[in-house]
């Protein structure tokens, strides 16, 4: 009978820049022989839901967390026992990765150091006296900031005080580096209370009299009892989804001076096109709806106006213009609103463009949204109209230049061929960041992509 041996398995950075995680279900329980590979926990990122993988064959000792529980990256959260073939850690196959942590290709761990904890992403939690691990190849999709793709590590308990080290910079993400940038603060002022000292956004919020993010940990506190039968309150912890969207929302707000402008239009033309597709065989079972069409319009429109495919690099004082565009299509969730994109959407024709916003909207609902869909976006598009409204002013997704809104389709009197007749009618509402589009690029953008609704027929004169 071979040898036995307890391991411990520490929560892995999921994804740049997320330094923590909740539990939402355990699949094993203690008891439970699992496999390598096998599906062990659901998590929540400040992103996406992802289902964790066991990095061990063996059996479940200890389940360290229970659901509901947000937990720091390095920390443990469950104990297997496991054979002790090769009397030491089993090495990471090529693989272990979580299901939507990044996109396909080389899922290289980084485990060729002996003393390091096998992981799933990035790095694992750092065994004592190992020192601090470099960085191997990461294949997430590309996101807006810094190149720079350091990650929180969890340092030694016997780590050395830092009056008797060399000086360092402090030790944050490149978008909380950003942030704090933005806010006119130096890090060097401010107290980490990540894994190891990592400043997170909250500690740069915090500091800078961000009373809302303070208040948190007290709404998770008073959560229980807020619910107790005649409270006249109720009161839910900021997490998840939900405290990733408030920060970029806010982050956007305040970084980019925001402008937007209206138009509205008669897209009959476009609805009778709709009609006409829906009974042609090249688009059989392939659902269309005006988000199709719109989202078209928008992918012909910027190869006329590439200032609204750019971004704002704020450290680097560049302007960043894409030749791809990465459509990003804002979706509500039970979660909270997410902004998943269609990689390299340009290059779609229109039956392609169809089935990506169809498999897209279907994976939102599911939430199985993944951080690699959520990432690297380049513009988006809003459909407030699915809920009855008509126009609104939507904020930018950090890092991006522009945002359109889709109101609702109308039947109104409307003048045509000079007089009045009942026409569909569909107001346009386009925000846009006014240090990258001017006023006049902002409007013949918008004036295009109302052109193509208006009548189809004119893209003819645009390609």
């Amino acid at each position: 009978m071979s040898a036995t041996m307890i391991k411990e398995f520490r929560l892995p950075d999921l994804g740049e820049g997320l330094t923590e995680s909740e539990i939402l279900s355990w699949k094993v329980g203690v008891g439970d022989t699992v496999s390598l590979n096998q599906v062990i926990a659901e998590v929540e990122t400040a992103k996406a839901v992802v289902e964790l993988p066991s990095p061990f064959a063996g059996v479940i000792k200890e389940l360290h967390e229970q659901p509901g529980s947000v937990v720091e990256v390095g920390k443990p959260i469950v104990s297997f026992e496991v054979a002790d073939d090769a009397g030491g850690s089993p090495a990471v196959p090529s693989g272990t990765v979580p299901s939507g942590a990044g996109s396909a290709g080389s899922r290289e761990a980084a485990v060729e150091t002996p003393k390091r904890e096998p992981n799933l992403v990035g790095y694992g939690a750092v065994v004592e006296g190992s020192g601090r691990p470099t960085r191997r190849a990461r294949n997430f999709a590309p996101v807006a900031g810094p190149a720079e793709t350091k990650s929180p590590v969890v340092e030694p308990a016997n780590t050395k005080p830092a009056d008797t080290r060399p000086a360092e910079r402090p030790r944050s993400t490149p978008p909380v580096r950003k942030l704090a940038k933005d806010l006119g603060l130096d890090l060097v002022q401010i107290r980490g209370t990540g894994p190891g000292g990592l400043i997170t956004r909250e500690d740069v919020q915090g500091f800078a009299g961000q009373a809302e993010e303070a208040a948190t940990p007290m709404a998770g506190q008073v959560s229980a009892a807020a619910t107790a039968a005649g409270e006249r309150e109720t009161r839910t912890p900021i997490k998840g989804v939900r405290k990733h969207t408030a920060a970029a929302m806010v982050q956007s707000a305040f970084t980019a001076p925001h402008a937007t402008e209206f138009l509205t239009v008669d897209v009959t033309p476009s609805l009778e096109l709709l009609a006409k597709l829906k009974d042609s065989r090249a688009f059989a079972g392939i659902k269309l709806t005006p988000l199709t069409l719109a989202a078209k319009a928008v992918l012909i429109a910027l190869r006329r106006h590439p200032a609204l495919n750019s971004r704002w690099d704020e450290e680097n004082q560049e302007i960043v213009t894409f030749h791809y565009v990465n459509l990003g299509i804002a979706a509500a969730t039970p979660r909270g609103l997410t902004v998943p994109n269609i990689k390299d959407a340009n290059a779609l024709q229109l039956p392609e463009l169809a089935q990506a916003l169809a498999e897209l909207a279907d994976t939102a609902r599911a939430g199985k949204t993944t951080p690699a869909d959520l990432a690297g976006g380049t513009i988006s598009i809003t459909n407030i109209g699915v809920f009855g409204i008509d126009a609104g002013t939507p904020i930018l997704n950090p890092g991006e230049a522009a945002i359109l809104g889709l109101g609702a389709v109308r039947t109104m009197p409307w003048e045509y061929r000079g007089e009045v007749a009942l026409r569909q009618v569909l107001t346009l509402s386009l925000s846009f960041d006014h240090r990258l589009v001017d006023g006049e690029q902002g409007s013949r953008f918008l004036a295009d992509v109302g052109a193509i609704l208006a009548e189809p027929g004119m893209v003819l004169t645009m390609v």
